[in-house]
């Protein structure tokens, strides 16, 4: 969150305790907050590194605690929720949040999204949830949230499913289960380099040759998955040795397997070796290729994790162990 004294416009500023005591109604909620800051840098900065580090906090230093909230700029909030999801391996949730209004504006969002998700956090249904975000009182699983406005109070959506729940009159409320929760058995982050490539109309692939110095790509077809059918053999050449993810531009719904045939179709995409996304987007399966890579996953494993985490083969199929039963506290 953010400080709107400076001279130069908004800079993230505001410790941690100078959020917390900023929020009314907390302490009569009775939830013992233990603060710390991790780091005060734009939400646009931070990195994978930053994301890995601070999954290394809350396995290390929270481990007594019943849930983590994690203020952050909203810019990026739809990849590090879903990206610390994804190697965050214990059973107390970890919600992020933020505010679309800063303090020195009408109306500002921040206490009261800062409060939501702290509610979330201590309340024991959300064990075992993993990541999600918190934001006008809407509580959303990390692996669908979007940001779908630059300054509307309400911009964070889950087109494919809506949210999980809804915090009403302070009490956090599920009204749908989570998606299943997929942990990839890694945490050094750095390293890989995933391309993502938006396609447009008369796409001639000159960003395609751009990607061909990636560790792996994420293509944001058009439609259900596909593409002009020009960049067909570029695309079949990339997938040749290196993973190339197909996913839609489109911002909800899946995309499709078995549909379409014609040239630069998603069966012809498919059959020249590109691995469908099934509901991720493009941003969440650049996430979830990196995580992939930096644990060292073969071929079989990472086509595997994108059936499962996409929604295209049941997520028994995903090719790690589950996080562990969370039904009850493990520090009892």
């Amino acid at each position: 969150m953010t400080d709107p004294t400076g001279a130069n416009g908004v800079t993230p500023a505001l410790t941690v305790n100078q959020l917390v005591a900023a929020v009314p109604g907390l302490a009569d909620t009775g939830i013992h907050i233990v603060a710390e800051d991790f780091g005060t840098v734009p939400g646009a900065c931070l990195t994978f590194g930053d994301i890995g580090a601070l999954a290394a906090a809350v396995r290390d230093r929270f481990v007594d605690v019943d849930g983590v909230v994690v203020t952050q700029g909203t810019d990026t909030v739809e990849e590090t929720a879903y990206l610390l999801g994804l190697i965050h391996q214990t059973c107390q949730p970890v919600v992020f949040t933020g505010a679309m209004r800063n303090s020195g504006l009408a109306g500002p969002d921040g206490p009261a999204n800062l409060l939501a998700a702290i509610q979330v956090a201590a309340n024991p249904a959300f064990r075992g949830f993993g990541s999600l975000v918190v934001m006008a009182d809407e509580i959303h699983a990390a692996a669908r949230v979007r940001k779908t406005h630059t300054t509307s109070i309400g911009a964070f959506e889950s087109p494919n499913g809506g949210p999980i729940g809804f915090v009403i009159e302070g009490k956090p409320v599920v009204v749908s289960g989570p998606p299943a929760r997929f942990v990839v058995p890694t945490t050094n982050l750095v390293g890989p380099r995933i391309g993502v490539l938006t396609l447009t109309l008369d796409d001639d692939g000159t960003l395609v040759k751009a990607c061909e110095g990636c560790d792996g790509m994420v293509v944001a077809a058009f439609g259900a998955g596909h593409v002009p059918a020009r960049l067909v053999p570029m695309l079949a050449t990339l997938a040749r040795s290196r993973p190339v993810v197909l996913a839609s531009r489109a911002g909800a719904g899946s995309v499709l397997a078995r549909t379409y045939g014609f040239a630069g179709s998603e069966q012809d995409l498919r059959s020249c070796g590109l691995i469908g996304a099934g509901f991720l987007d493009a941003l969440k399966a650049r996430v979830l290729l990196h995580a992939l890579l930096a644990a060292d996953a073969d071929a079989t494993s990472i086509r595997a994790a994108f059936a499962a985490a996409g929604g295209e083969a049941d997520p028994e199929t995903w090719p790690w162990p589950k996080v562990s039963d969370c039904r009850q506290p493990t520090y009892a």
